[in-house]
């Protein structure tokens, strides 16, 4: 027979492994959209600081890319042009949710890149970047985005 202090213990037991599991489901229910918006803003805010820093002294981006940055197989000039190219137009891709896909595509490219040839030492850095790309790359922008409104129009009986 077990006693009445034991049978206490398994009840508050029960109640914690309930409440857990209670959160748990909770936490399964949060939509996508609501992750995938602040991967969307935190990937495109990396980016866009990059490309501000990189327009707000040409010159500086350009010795950057001759120097520290030296890409195999590009000139300095036309890596700068479309790294910048690059870090200006997908964070606006990513914050509308267009084309999210093909943006963190190509961002991860870039991240690829920069982590190879540029600054193999910051892989953390570049991880963290990867891993947001690559669930925005397979799941998409979620339904709060550009993308859903242009399926749905291309298709209104979906």
């Amino acid at each position: 027979m077990m006693s009445h202090k034991a049978a206490a213990l398994l009840r508050s037991r029960s109640s914690a492994v309930a409440l857990i599991e209670g959160a748990y489901d909770w936490l399964d229910r949060v939509p996508y959209w609501v992750l995938a918006i602040p991967l969307r803003l935190a990937v495109a805010t990396v980016f866009w600081n990059s490309a501000m820093s990189h327009l707000a002294n040409w010159q500086t981006t350009i010795e950057l890319f001759e120097t520290e940055y030296q890409l195999p197989l590009l000139p300095p000039g036309l890596a700068a042009y479309m790294a910048v190219t690059i870090e200006v137009t997908t964070p606006i891709l990513l914050v509308l949710g267009l084309f999210t896909r093909a943006a963190a595509l190509v961002l991860l490219g870039m991240v690829a890149v920069i982590e190879v040839f540029v600054y193999p030492e910051a892989w953390p850095t570049h991880i963290q970047w990867a891993a947001m790309l690559l669930v925005l790359l397979c799941r998409g922008a979620g339904s709060l985005s550009m993308d859903r409104l242009i399926k749905r129009f291309l298709s209104p009986g979906a």
